[in-house]
């Protein structure tokens, strides 16, 4: 057991590394933008390109891998990313940083989904949701650390300090993972038609669909935090900080929980209890930016605790029922929703930027909320599916001999 959690600090770390490179970008595109005389639309496709590449190199990446013993695998995709930050950090122009991030996000397509894996395979199937959880952990302390600080040392040391420290971090956890983890070969490589079926199999699009959903309506507010708390609050970066860590804290928390609940209770319904969760912290958000600003405080800290921890338990329950529903191909389908998360963020990010573009800020809750209910109703749905195709295969009778 100790030597299993070893091995899930050194993961949780490169993770941790993952998640910061990601979240702490959105707080330094003014910056980016400057330095590199472009517009703030263009620094901002450096987030979208890393997302579709993530959304695209995450399967791709697990079929051209699907051979490789384990932890080569994790060392080499964690030695890409570290070489990748210090690329980003040395960049000459916007060129050069949006091939680094590009190359961030297939080291980080490649390393998540085997991460999991990984973890998946230390213990029985009992302890799945925990071990995915300290993997979801560490993008969530991400959040935590990713973004204040990130934010904070671009402030003071320029934007590029933030990229070599994330490659300090991330060269960390390339150490532990070449000197701590056991070697741990693949399970049988999938052939392309069992892929594809997989992908195709109804209760696992179900799935995706619900973490395509859960992961757009979190970044439909997310990426715009920062206007929609100065705009409802009136408070500046500090307090925003101060948001940002609570926020990090109840997502760390939330995911933990959800690994639990799902090992206990069982993913499917952790996921529709967390749905459910998310849509009412959605709309105390809505709620709170109506009100005036000393009174919209009551309303808001409540409810960005409550959809931190809710948002991101749903996530982790996911991974776990992914895991359960196809066991012999954890890593295929650990792959396929990391490309959901990411596609997911892309849409959030983009639905988000109409909504700002089209009206207040206020309603970007209101919007979350409605897709966040459509995840929870995919969710249903997907049971009302299953419980139907077993009665039909259950009332046929054999035939009379």
């Amino acid at each position: 057991m100790r030597g299993s959690l070893t091995c899930l600090i050194w993961l949780t770390l490169g993770a941790f590394a993952i998640g910061t490179e990601g979240f702490m970008i959105a707080g330094l595109l003014p910056a980016l933008a400057q330095d590199l005389d472009v517009g703030l639309p263009a620094a901002g496709h450096l987030v979208t390109a890393f997302s579709l590449a993530y959304a695209v190199g995450a399967p791709v990446m697990a079929v051209l891998t699907a051979g490789l013993e384990r932890r080569r695998l994790l060392a080499v995709a964690m030695a890409g990313f570290t070489l990748a930050n210090l690329l980003a950090a040395l960049a000459p122009g916007y060129a050069g940083l949006l091939s680094a991030r590009l190359l961030l996000a297939l080291s980080a397509a490649t390393f998540m989904p085997a991460a999991g894996g990984y973890a998946a395979g230390l213990g029985g199937p009992e302890r799945h949701g925990r071990a995915l959880s300290m993997i979801t952990g560490g993008l969530t302390v991400a959040i935590i650390a990713g973004v204040p600080i990130g934010v904070l040392l671009g402030q003071g040391f320029g934007w590029r300090a933030t990229f070599l420290g994330v490659a300090g971090v991330a060269a960390l956890s390339l150490v532990g993972i070449l000197a701590w983890l056991p070697r741990q070969e693949p399970s049988a490589a999938a052939s392309l038609g069992e892929r594809l079926a997989l992908a195709k199999r109804s209760d696992v699009l179900a799935v995706l669909a619900t973490s395509v959903l859960t992961v757009a309506a979190t970044f439909t507010v997310y990426t715009y935090i920062g206007v929609f708390w100065t705009a409802v609050t009136g408070l500046g970066p500090r307090g925003l900080a101060i948001v940002l860590l609570v926020f990090g804290i109840a997502s760390a928390v939330g995911a933990r929980l959800g690994g639990s609940a799902a090992d206990h209770w069982g993913a499917r319904p952790t996921a529709i209890f967390g749905c459910g969760l998310v849509v009412l912290a959605y709309v105390l958000l809505s709620v709170g930016a109506a009100l005036a600003p000393a009174e919209a405080m009551s309303v808001l800290l409540p409810a960005i605790v409550l959809w931190g921890m809710a948002s991101w338990g749903v996530i982790t329950a996911l991974q776990a029922r992914l895991v359960t529903l196809a066991p012999d191909m954890a890593p295929v389908g650990l792959s396929l929703n990391s490309s959901a998360i990411y596609l997911g963020s892309a849409m959030g990010a983009a639905v988000g930027a109409v909504v700002i573009a089209d009206g207040p800020v206020g309603r970007l809750g209101w919007v979350a909320a409605s897709i966040s209910f459509a995840a929870l109703l995919t969710v249903l749905g997907s049971g009302r599916r299953r419980r139907t195709r077993e009665s039909s295969t259950s009332s046929v009778k054999p035939p009379l001999v």
